[in-house]
């Protein structure tokens, strides 16, 4: 696809951005395509091409986010298509059905239109031509997309065209050749492919092959899994030879999707409100995260929870409307507004959650009126911690049902934990505490076995042992084979505690004062403003 020249604006695009790849995913865009907004902050890019081939299937990237009403698009269902060839109950036809009378419109690549209130599409395999044959040097898994960018980051820094996929856990790829990181061993990976997914319509006057990428137009809505969606729609393929279902929605209505599932709709108007903004400026500024795969977000854990738009109520619709267009900056960029259930009464700083350097407005501090800060310094010391875990309160949002939590892990569990990894540990004997943040959190996590030793590092801790509702805790043995961790607080710990902002709003505290708590010497700006350069929007 051809791109059209852009005109002159303040900052201009690099020019990694303007050669053939639909700009940078993730930049907002002026008007007749002035770039506006870079989203994230400049990073080392990846570049479209390597003189080594492909390393994955070709996927057209997704459309870049103009500055008015920007449209996300979010993947409702990934990794579509027939199951192996070992599945005895064989593919799963795709079943597409309108939530009212009008019917569905699906237009194929050739602009071919078939309408129906229900659309019936079968999986087959089809022969390629020619074999294709990836191959790629792969760092991972990681736990994060935030760690993988960091290693992705590292790698482009040496001229390495390297790119994040998903394909079951977060990866970096890189062309076969390329010189591993230092410090890190890259995986060659060779996969030879002789057939891909593809869909057909089966129709009493023949059947209609269906190679992507697919629009569908729901006037009346598209039911899909419980929920009603908008659209319009896209059935394409992603780098791995399956399918993924995308809607395209604008973004005020993708917050509606977002709000009920992410903090509860029931929330206290300031607590809703304070969300909103840091969906909208986590959704701008984590809009390159599926750029591999053509589209913007996923609707999981991954990146937001997005469901069915309709279950928002008056009072979610209120709150996005009050804040409409709005977000959270530094240095005239969104911030990266991460945000989780529950702190457990101290904030963690970016650097103790991800890889990475620390980033000035997501620090450590205690989370509690004056008189707990009073009785807490940072960085926490051993016994500190344990008393703040031993107690209730006064900490902000300590009504949360994991405010505080115990979890008893056995020699088996962490056997599991440490199962995939390149050595066997043999019988584990020990686990240990090795390093912590400021907040107290755990930053290295030793599993000592018979044979070896194993550490999990930030992120990863949670993700190999998943019963783990946070990092703040404390090991103490439990007999034989058994370790009692008394913790406290659900998810990572940085930015805004949802159960502190659910307090801190009933007590009378303003979105705006919420959110500066949160993210000290943020502002609060339009997307408007920060396309044209303009002052900070003022906090009330």
């Amino acid at each position: 696809m051809p791109v059209r020249p852009l005109p002159r604006c303040q900052p201009p695009l690099p020019p990694w951005a303007r050669q053939g790849r639909l700009l940078l995913a993730g930049a907002l865009l002026l008007p007749g395509g002035c770039h506006a907004l870079d989203v994230p902050p400049p990073l080392v890019p990846p570049p479209a091409a390597t003189a080594e081939g492909p390393l994955h299937w070709p996927v057209q990237p997704p459309a870049p986010l103009a500055a008015q009403d920007p449209r996300i698009w979010v993947a409702l269902a990934s990794r579509l298509g027939p199951p192996s060839d070992q599945d005895p109950a064989g593919p799963v036809p795709l079943r597409l059905s309108s939530a009212g009378k009008e019917p569905l419109t699906l237009v194929t690549a050739d602009n071919r239109a078939v309408s129906a209130p229900e659309l019936l599409l079968h999986w087959r395999w089809q022969a390629l031509a020619e074999p294709l044959l990836w191959r790629r040097r792969v760092l991972g898994p990681f736990a994060s997309f935030e760690s993988a960018e960091e290693m992705a980051n590292q790698w482009r820094q040496l001229g390495v065209a390297a790119v994040i996929a998903h394909p079951g856990e977060w990866e970096v790829w890189a062309p076969a050749s390329a010189p591993s990181p230092p410090g890190q061993k890259a995986a060659l990976v060779e996969r030879r492919e002789t057939r891909r997914a593809v869909l057909e319509l089966r129709r009493p006057k023949g059947v209609l092959a269906l190679t992507g990428p697919l629009r569908l137009k729901a006037p009346a809505g598209l039911l899909w899994r419980g929920g009603v969606y908008g659209g319009p729609f896209r059935l394409q393929p992603d780098a791995y030879g399956s399918w993924t279902l995308v809607e395209e929605v604008p973004l005020e209505r993708y917050l509606e999707g977002v709000l009920p599932h992410e903090i509860g709709a029931g929330s206290p108007p300031a607590a809703l409100e304070a969300q909103a903004v840091l969906a909208r400026t986590w959704a701008l500024r984590n809009s390159h995260r599926f750029r591999v795969d053509g589209y913007h977000l996923c609707s999981d854990t991954q990146c937001q929870v997005y469901a069915d738009p309709r279950l928002a109520g008056a009072a979610v619709r209120q709150a996005i409307q009050r804040s409409r267009g709005q977000v959270l900056s530094w240095q005239g960029q969104p911030i990266h507004a991460v945000y989780h259930a529950s702190n457990g009464g101290v904030a963690a700083g970016y650097d103790e959650v991800w890889n990475g350097a620390p980033l000035p407005y997501l620090r450590p501090f205690v989370d509690g009126p004056a008189s707990l800060s009073r009785g807490l310094s940072l960085p926490l010391a051993p016994e500190p911690l344990k008393r703040l875990l031993r107690e209730s309160a006064p900490a902000y949002g300590a009504d949360h049902p994991l405010f505080r939590w115990q979890r008893l892990l056995s020699a088996d569990d962490l056997a599991r934990a440490t199962a995939s990894g390149p050595t066997p540990i043999g019988a584990v004997q020990r686990l240990t505490v090795l390093e912590r943040g400021p907040s107290g959190r755990v930053l290295a996590l030793q599993i000592s076995g018979s044979k070896g030793s194993r550490v999990l590092r930030r992120d990863a801790i949670r993700r190999r042992l998943r019963q783990l509702p946070s990092t703040l805790f404390v090991v103490t043995p439990a007999g034989s084979g058994l370790w009692r961790l008394v913790g406290g607080g659900f998810g990572h710990g940085a930015g805004l505690s949802q159960a502190g902002a659910i307090d801190l709003a009933r007590h009378g505290w303003s979105a705006p004062r919420i959110l500066s708590r949160y993210y000290p010497d943020t502002q609060l700006r339009s997307t408007a403003d920060l396309a044209s350069g303009g002052n900070p929007s003022e906090a009330p």
